[in-house]
């Protein structure tokens, strides 16, 4: 390949994708060597990429807007924990019982996301660190709400007092897997979970479609120039809130298409860490704090998700120790302090 069409790739690609590119498939061709199953790592791989996909995508509409990263995602996550556990709650199995879930956890997410952007738009200029403060206080007060609220199902309150929901909830008999297992693909130790997939794509086909429209290109130009919008007729404000609105009603669904393929809904400082690797996910994918596409999330989910999956694999069994949980927070948080790093503002 000539040299001029080398440097044109890498200027498509990035040095930081690329690096991190090279880096999972030198852990994926070590990985036979050190005694690690290439076939049951590539599943699981693509089972967290799945599994992770729509809260990565959740970062789109506010960083288009120009809201910066949605730090605040746990706002988003707690509107689906509200949605499973009232879908448990009701009773409700099986498919109906998924989107029950999500009926229930949308318009919690739209008012949510309604006070959050009327929130953001009062501190222009400081969203991120506002959003931090609002994700993290957000789940501190479920802590104790998940404690209060009236649930009566014996599949989710404390057994021994009577009242509370668990820490961890099992979705085991109500739509465990719902995605996951749908047309799933099964060769020896290689799963591929391709209803998880079809639903990221749909849900990436109406962000995709969302930003095309009248509404979504104006949410770009405020985004890219809000003083131009303005004076182009454009009301910034209502156009910021529709984002932060849509970005928690993506946490919302995202939550629980994790929580199908988890097994669990993971309650009180369940959510807390949550946003962290989304908003690095969707950084080391490409993106910026003004821009970020489909693309991006898509890439920077599978890279992420797959140095987290190999990486404890391997170094694991090449010292022959169980240190996978050490290994994956050193690995998680250096992914994340270097995405972090890139955060870079560029120009459209």
């Amino acid at each position: 390949m000539p040299a001029k069409n080398v440097k044109k790739f890498i200027d498509a690609v990035g040095w930081p994708r690329l690096i991190i590119g090279l880096f999972l498939l030198s852990l994926f061709t070590a990985a036979p060597f050190v005694g690690v199953l290439v076939s049951t790592s590539l599943s699981n791989t693509l089972e967290r990429f799945g599994m992770n996909g729509v809260l990565v995508l959740a970062m789109v509409p506010m960083v288009q807007a120009g809201c910066g990263l949605n730090f605040g995602l746990p706002l988003g996550i707690i509107a689906g924990l509200l949605g499973a556990t009232l879908s448990i709650e009701l009773g409700v199995r099986g498919v109906a019982g998924f989107a029950t879930a999500i009926g229930l956890a949308a318009p919690i997410a739209a008012v949510l996301g309604y006070c959050y952007g009327q929130l953001l738009n009062r501190v222009k200029g400081s969203e991120m660190m506002i959003a931090t403060y609002v994700g993290f206080s957000s789940v501190a007060f479920m802590c104790i709400a998940w404690f209060l609220l009236p649930y009566k199902s014996p599949t989710m309150i404390w057994g021994y007092g009577g009242s509370g929901l668990r820490t961890t909830i099992s979705v085991n008999g109500y739509w465990q897997h719902i995605l996951s297992d749908f047309m799933a693909v099964r060769t020896g130790h290689l799963a591929i979970p391709v209803g998880t997939f079809l639903f990221l794509a749909a849900m990436c086909f109406l962000v995709w479609f969302f930003m095309k429209t009248k509404t979504g290109t104006a949410m770009t130009a405020v985004g890219s120039n809000p003083e131009f919008a303005h004076a182009s007729g454009v009301n910034v404000d209502r156009m910021r809130i529709v984002s932060v609105v849509l970005s928690t009603i993506l946490g919302a669904v995202g939550i629980l298409v994790y929580a199908q393929s988890f097994g669990f809904l993971q309650l009180y400082m369940g959510p807390f860490y949550m946003a962290l690797p989304a908003v690095a996910s969707i950084l080391l994918g490409g993106a910026s704090v003004n821009k970020a596409t489909i693309w991006n999330v898509l890439v920077g989910t599978f890279l992420f998700q797959g140095v987290l999956t190999m990486t404890p694999a391997v170094i694991n069994n090449v010292l022959q120790t169980d240190m996978s949980e050490v290994i994956r927070i050193i690995v998680s948080n250096g992914m994340i302090l270097y995405a972090l790093t890139r955060k870079v503002q560029v120009k459209r």
